[in-house]
């Protein structure tokens, strides 16, 4: 069964409940403005928004109260859409899907350059449990947070979609991937304030998954946070996962890796991946490195995990901070082997990148209540400086390297301006 709707012509949650009491089929969504509460998809069912057609959702936190998810974040307990415990679930067509990221907003804060978030917001579109998704030709625009999130799905192609958020509000991330196995994502092109395709575990009423065998290929990316993303939430073990063939745009960290929970993440691949990272306010964690891996701490029952046999190759490009790699415990990373890694350093506006980012800390899960700043994101100590924020032992280096283990550079050129710009190591690798 199908069911075709003019602009505005119907209520949308009352055609898919009638397509799955009929055992699935289409909605359609023809050319115009579909203006929508919640929307829970089942099994069998795919839902078409068509070339010209927007689907907009009324942007209320209170009206989705029934569309409930199991894995809370950044205060978000829901989303506009929905699926749980379906199989053969899809969205697909050339139209958008309008989130009214804008209304979830409650200023700018120009001192850290973002937009102040409201303390509750939506997610775009939330699938748990659900197996044999296909999400594909579509487009979101501003989100209010992060933008898909999968949780618990196995079995996923996620391929020529876009996703274009405000570069200025937190936590838009674009593309989420929780706890899932056998997932390929091609051909996306991601704007976002936030990471661009995150792979996490995080931990919920359900439990602790695992996310495995993950494919990113052919994909373009703008972050103001990380571009291809391992973390921060690493409750689980990571495995079998491979960035390639991917472009990084106008972003501020590249390539990152961040251990905190507990779970191991290993066997990791990133090849054949174009990068262009600047600086950005110390708002933002990180700022114009090319690759980030770090490993330490931040609950005092659950030590991070290991980060083991990382390859980093074919890669090429622009950056104003260095490739950092910090373990807390010596050998808490091992195995990395970067080959055939070609970049260009040059000094950025803000001079952020001098000192190198080991946020989330401790600090971040439980903020003195009187500290300025926002968790989960930014704190000032009493001394002025932002919490995790760490000067490099003789100034900036090209590759900064701490309690790694079996770390093997193969060709790796890093050109930097001469003469040095101040507060810039003159060793280019800086091990320790």
């Amino acid at each position: 069964m199908d069911i075709s709707v003019e602009a505005n012509g119907a209520d949308l949650q009352q055609s898919i409940d009638k397509l799955v009491g009929g055992g699935g089929g289409t909605l359609l969504l023809r050319a115009g403005r579909h203006v929508s509460g919640p929307i829970r998809l089942g099994s069998g069912i795919t839902l078409s928004i068509a070339e010209g057609a927007t689907l907009e959702f009324v942007p209320d936190y209170g009206l989705y109260a029934a569309n409930s998810v199991s894995v809370i974040a950044e205060g978000s307990d829901r989303a506009y859409i929905v699926a749980q415990d379906a199989h053969d679930v899809a969205v697909v067509g050339k139209g958008k899907i309008a989130a009214a990221g804008c209304a979830f907003s409650t200023g700018f804060d120009a001192t850290v350059g973002t937009y102040t978030p409201s303390e509750r917001r939506p997610r775009v579109l939330v699938l748990e449990d659900c197996r044999n998704v296909r999400l594909e030709g579509f487009a979101i625009e501003d989100s209010p947070m992060w933008t898909i999130h999968l949780v618990r799905c196995h079995d996923v192609i996620i391929k020529d979609t876009k996703v274009l958020n405000n570069r200025q509000l937190p936590n838009t991330d674009g593309i989420v991937i929780d706890s899932c196995t056998d997932v390929a994502v091609s051909h996306v092109a991601i704007s976002t304030a936030d990471d661009g395709i995150c792979l996490k575990t995080s931990r919920s009423e359900k439990g602790i998954g695992r996310c495995e065998r993950i494919e990113v290929s052919n994909c373009t990316i703008e972050s103001n946070s990380c571009a291809l993303k391992i973390g921060t939430e690493s409750f689980g073990d990571i495995r079998d996962v491979r960035f390639m063939r991917s472009k990084v745009r106008d972003s501020n960290r590249g390539l990152g890796i961040f251990s905190r929970d507990g779970g191991i993440i290993e066997n990791v691949v990133f090849s054949d991946i174009e990068l262009d990272c600047h600086e950005t306010p110390d708002g933002f964690w990180g700022s114009g490195e090319p690759l980030t891996i770090t490993q330490l701490d931040r609950r005092p029952e659950l030590p991070a995990g290991v980060v083991r046999n990382v390859s980093v190759e074919n890669i090429s490009g622009r950056c104003h901070g260095p490739l950092n790699l910090f373990a807390e415990r010596s050998g808490g990373i091992t195995g990395i082997v970067l080959c055939n890694v070609q970049l260009t350093m040059q000094e950025g506006a803000p001079g952020t990148a001098k000192q190198y980012d080991l946020r989330p800390t401790k600090a971040d899960l439980s903020p003195p209540m009187a500290m300025e700043g926002r968790g989960n994101a930014w704190l000032r100590g009493a001394d002025g400086k932002i919490i995790g924020l760490v000067d490099y032992p003789g100034g900036m280096p090209g590759l900064f390297a701490h309690g790694v283990a079996d770390l093997a550079l193969e060709r790796v050129k890093i050109e930097r301006p001469m003469p040095l710009p101040a507060g810039w190591d003159d060793r280019v690798i800086w091990i320790e």
